[in-house]
């Protein structure tokens, strides 16, 4: 079993950056592929980011390629989303999620095992 919290949400304007963590506890956390989702209200959970198990490959949706990047620290058992160039429509609230071993398809999230409770960012225009 794996307990994940979110942190690092806040306000930020438009253009700016945050950086969102989510520490685990647990004794495997490396063993644990990690993934980011977001979901805005009114609107369907959308996958944000994704690394394997190894930190060997990453993922991202579409619509953050090139702005955000998801980084791992097994000795801290913390998982990080860097965000920047942020944009109003990234407003959601941001939650981590695992799984034991890695995922077949990474955008999916009922494939995740493990979530956090969330954590909010806003973007003002």
């Amino acid at each position: 079993q794996v307990q994940l919290v979110e942190s690092g949400g806040g306000l930020v304007q438009a253009g700016g950056s945050l950086r969102l963590s989510c520490e685990a506890s647990g004794r495997t956390f490396s063993k644990y592929a990690l993934g980011w989702f977001r979901q805005a209200p009114g609107k369907e959970r959308e996958f944000v980011a994704a690394i394997t198990w190894s930190g060997g490959s990453t993922y991202y949706g579409d619509s953050v390629k090139g702005r955000f990047t998801i980084s791992r620290d097994n000795a801290k058992k913390t998982v990080y989303l860097q965000m920047n160039s942020l944009k109003p429509e990234d407003t959601a609230v941001y939650y981590c999620a695992a799984n034991w071993g890695d995922v077949s398809y990474w955008p999916r999230w009922d494939l995740y095992d493990h979530w956090g409770q969330g954590t909010q960012v806003t973007v003002s225009s």
